[in-house]
């Protein structure tokens, strides 16, 4: 059984100032950044984003008497003739499985406080988020990303605690080395939304304690919380210890299969990974489509 308390575990509090936002993306240097642009040899891109097929916010007297819970819900305008154009609203659940998202120091609070220590009813409120919010990854997230794929014959088995073992054999299996300011991706093989009723696999703090060690910069892949929490495991870990601990911005729902089918096939399992985020200010993270640059 693993003990560790939040308050036990390594902090990133206060090691980039008082006032920090960014988190652990202090951390892609700009000899990182250029180790990434290395990686981009040929232009070829591979997106890591799920596809979210939205369902419509209007029924009407003739819609479904059920709905599907969506993230994403759509509504259709139909501008005029004078400027004969369509248009749409969408209302967005952005921390939702079913969407590709950036998690931003904002969304996270221990303790009744916000990275690196603000309290929380500083860092937000009812008009939006002040301190920690997703915009201020705007000017873009671009390191070298590392695919570590757990299960390359197929898929993690049910509630499989993944450990810093279980990456060290996937970075073996790579043949690569996880450096200060990567991004790492994790491949486990599962589909949160569209799996089965099985207990999904999850990191565990060991895992997290890996992550630190190697120093990464952001996380992203289809394997986080185990939902069940792991037995004997602290529930959550990813993100009460990777995000509220280390300060480092998760990319949740992400889809690496494309991503690992093209690993495979160039024989490479390191790229340039960017982010752009969109800059919509006030938020504890963001819908992002982050690219593989090959």
């Amino acid at each position: 059984m693993n003990s560790t308390k939040p308050h036990e575990f390594p902090s990133n509090w206060g090691r980039w100032g008082d006032n920090d936002e960014l988190g652990a993306v202090n951390l892609i240097t700009d000899e990182a950044r250029a180790r990434g642009a290395a990686e981009a040899r040929t232009g070829v891109t591979v997106s890591l984003a799920r596809v979210t097929t939205p369902f419509p916010l209007t029924g009407g007297p003739l819609g479904k008497t059920s709905t599907t819970n969506t993230a994403v819900q759509t509504m259709m305008l139909f501008t005029g003739h004078a400027a004969p154009a369509m248009a749409e609203v969408l209302v967005v659940t952005t921390h939702h499985a079913e969407v590709t998202h950036l998690d931003a120091m904002g969304h996270w609070v221990a303790g009744g406080k916000v990275y690196p220590g603000v309290d929380a009813a500083d860092s937000s409120g009812p008009a939006g988020v002040r301190h920690g919010a997703a915009e201020v990854y705007g000017d873009g997230i671009l390191t070298r990303g590392v695919l570590l794929d757990l299960a390359p014959d197929g898929r993690l088995a049910p509630a499989h605690p993944v450990t810093g073992a279980d990456l060290d054999a996937a970075a073996d299996r790579a043949g690569v080395e996880t450096l200060p300011g990567d991004a790492i991706v994790v491949r486990g093989g599962w589909d949160r939304v569209y799996g089965s009723d099985e207990p999904e696999p999850g990191l565990t703090v060991d895992a997290i304690h890996w992550i630190h060690d190697h120093g990464v910069a952001v996380y992203a892949g289809d394997i986080g919380d185990a939902r069940p929490p792991l037995p004997g495991e602290m529930p959550g870990a990813l993100h009460f210890l990777a995000l509220g601990r280390l300060a480092i911005p998760l990319v949740d729902a992400t889809e690496p299969e494309a991503l690992a089918a093209m690993c495979r096939r160039l024989g490479r399992w390191t790229f340039q990974f960017v982010i752009a985020a969109p800059r919509i200010a006030g938020t504890t993270g963001l819908p992002v489509n982050p690219l593989a640059v090959f």
